[in-house]
């Protein structure tokens, strides 16, 4: 890059700061040059900047192709702004010097990688300034129940809870091998229905069951998890095992370590059956090997981008599974396919080793057949790692006994009274009184809470960069104008002010919230409602999925845009299908939600119906 004064100096606007000027010269002496005169001590060379002189804008290297005043006409097209004809002009001929040189980090002959674990130096931090949140200890009381004898079925072992199949494993009227053995037989038979998993563990786990049996029968019991099959989603990198994100550019992609989480499951215990489908770079459910399929209606897609988790759950082919979700992809396959799903407090679970997608927004969560076994899980991989900087230390106070009555529960009462709100919805709003809880009426401000995305996009966009620019990101399947390839595209013409704004935004958002959360403990909100979806994602707060009853539905659901080439398949009869309601929680309180949970889920008295055909 040229200094200052060379840039001056080459752009004809004269030799500023030198300290004689051309009449002086003359009077000097006749036979004394220019060059003599600066070579005098203290003189100032016209080609070096004076003592004292700060850097200033405008003042680069011009790079870049020429722009225009029509560039800037039509890009301010792109962010909605408008500028003076004069000021478009002015804009246009001083580009190259002022913010054409800002991309110089991705551009050679300076060009530097960002790596993959490297993350953005702005840190969201979900807990607000002089507030506290979480519970002050730490305790964690499972249920006290009879699980019975050992089922008969292996179809009935494998739908059984996390909480049964670890006291059977416990008291030794199961083996991990055995159990371990019973969902590799059944997602061999299927997975070609669902299309939910992507790579097969069958060595790995029969290894991990077989030194589980043996640590168990030496009384060396780890725990709830310890034995139980389980599978993950394919972001969670596993050693000497591939990851592919579900993605065509990374199908052979096969990591050297295991991912946090990964980790913590291994420590307490647990056996990796599957890597599990997720839609590619986790968008909805279509991947590499095709869409993963609802097990409750086969027409359509089990909704994503944790589409694997949901459907493998739902049909018993795993214990519990672990997805994620930035904009709604552990809340959306839970509700489709009718399992559990537990999205924890921003920085609760850490991402190290896992696919990012958006670092202020990824969270990792369990899939599980029941409310009980979710806090199990989570309780196994939360607390912080060194390689994720967004990831915190957190307590967790789980009483399954716990009473839940005088809870306030707050709920939007316009949003139970429209779509995507149902009969389920409203009822379960009813079963909150049954159980002893308080509803309580809350409103929110009438804000544009789809600007938030603009975030989501933006950081997207940067986590992908290097796939988009190289055109990799062409060999996706799926190349719709609302899939990634696009939207990572056009992401590139986002406002950098924008998004400062946008992220401003989300501060004022987050108040919002905590007023809310300074009068009620819990929400109950429709589980696909756009703007809570949006804004418990971007404030960090916690949720709970759980079947609450059934619907009919007319029309197979997809998480796509609508394509008139391609309509969606129509019933007749109408198709019954599980339908839940969503628990939001505060900060770190995953305790109390999962308390109301089990309450709700015990008066629902739904979560015990299987679908059909598994």
């Amino acid at each position: 890059m040229k200094t200052r004064r060379e840039f001056l100096a080459t752009a004809g606007i004269g030799l500023l700061g030198v300290t004689v000027t051309a009449e002086e010269l003359t009077d000097v002496s006749k036979k004394e040059s220019a060059a003599t005169l600066v070579d005098r001590p203290g003189a100032q060379n016209p080609n070096q900047e004076p003592a004292g002189m700060p850097p200033a804008f405008g003042t680069a290297t011009p790079v870049g192709p020429e722009v225009s005043a029509g560039t800037f006409t039509e890009a301010q097209k792109l962010v909605q702004v408008e500028m003076a004809p004069k000021d478009l002009e002015q804009a246009a001929k001083t580009w190259r010097v002022n913010l054409a040189p800002l991309y110089e980090r991705r551009v050679e002959p300076k060009k530097i990688a960002l790596e993959n674990d490297i993350a953005p130096w702005s840190r969201w931090d979900p807990v607000l300034p002089g507030t506290n949140a979480g519970p002050e200890r730490n305790r964690f009381i499972r249920s006290k129940i009879d699980v019975g004898p050992l089922p008969e079925s292996d179809a009935d072992i494998a739908f059984a809870s996390v909480s049964q199949l670890s006291q059977w494993i416990e008291s030794r009227k199961l083996t991990s091998e055995r159990l371990t053995n019973i969902y590799l037989k059944r997602l061999d038979q299927f997975n070609p229905t669902l299309r939910c998993v992507i790579t097969l563990t069958r060595e790995h786990a029969l290894a991990q069951a077989k030194k589980a049996d043996a640590e168990i029968a030496a009384s060396k019991y780890r725990g709830a998890l310890h034995g139980i099959p389980w599978g993950g989603k394919d972001l969670l990198d596993t050693a000497g095992i591939a990851t592919t994100y579900g993605a065509e550019p990374f199908r052979g992609r096969v990591p050297k370590e295991d991912a946090a989480v990964v980790k913590r499951l291994n420590q307490a215990g647990a056996v990796l059956v599957a890597k599990l489908s997720l839609g590619a770079l986790a968008l909805n459910d279509i991947w590499f090997g095709g869409q993963t399929m609802n097990p409750w209606l086969l027409e359509e897609g089990a909704s994503g981008s944790s589409a694997g988790p949901g459907a493998s759950t739902a049909a018993g082919l795993v214990g519990f599974s672990i997805g994620s979700e930035t904009g709604g992809s552990i809340v959306s396959p839970s509700m489709r396919c009718g399992v559990t799903g537990l999205r924890p407090t921003y920085g609760r679970v850490p991402r190290t080793g896992a696919m990012t997608l958006c670092w202020s927004l990824d969270k990792l969560g369990p899939m599980t057949r029941t409310v009980e076994d979710s806090i199990l899980v989570l309780h196994a991989i939360s607390g912080p790692d060194p390689g994720d900087v967004n990831s915190v230390p957190s307590k967790l106070d789980f009483d399954a006994n716990a009473s839940v009555k005088g809870l306030r529960v707050g709920y939007f009462p316009a949003s139970m009274k429209e779509n995507p709100a149902t009969d389920v919805d409203r009822a379960a709003l009813e079963t909150v009184k049954r159980v002893g809880m308080v509803p309580v009426e809350v409103t929110l401000p009438d804000w544009p809470y789809g600007s938030l995305q603009l975030i989501l996009f933006a950081e997207a966009a940067a986590a992908f960069e290097e796939l988009t620019l190289q055109h990799d990101i062409d060999k996706l399947k799926m190349q719709t104008f609302d899939s990634w390839p696009n939207l990572f595209r056009q992401a590139r013409f986002l406002s950098a002010v924008d998004f400062v704004q946008a992220d401003r935004m989300r501060r004022k958002v987050a108040l919002q919230m905590a007023r809310i959360f300074s009068d009620v403990d819990l929400l109950l909100v429709p589980s696909l409602r756009d703007e809570m979806l949006t804004i418990t994602n971007f404030t960090g707060h916690p949720s709970l999925t759980l079947r609450a009853g059934f619907v009919e539905v007319t029309q197979a659901r997809s998480d796509w845009a609508p394509d008139p080439d391609h309509p969606l398949q129509n019933f007749s009869p109408a198709r019954r299908v599980p339908h839940g309601v969503t628990l939001i929680g505060k900060l770190f309180q995953e305790g109390t939600l999962t308390q109301a949970g089990l309450a709700l889920e015990k008066s629902f008295g739904v979560v015990q119906e299987r679908p059909k055909g598994f």
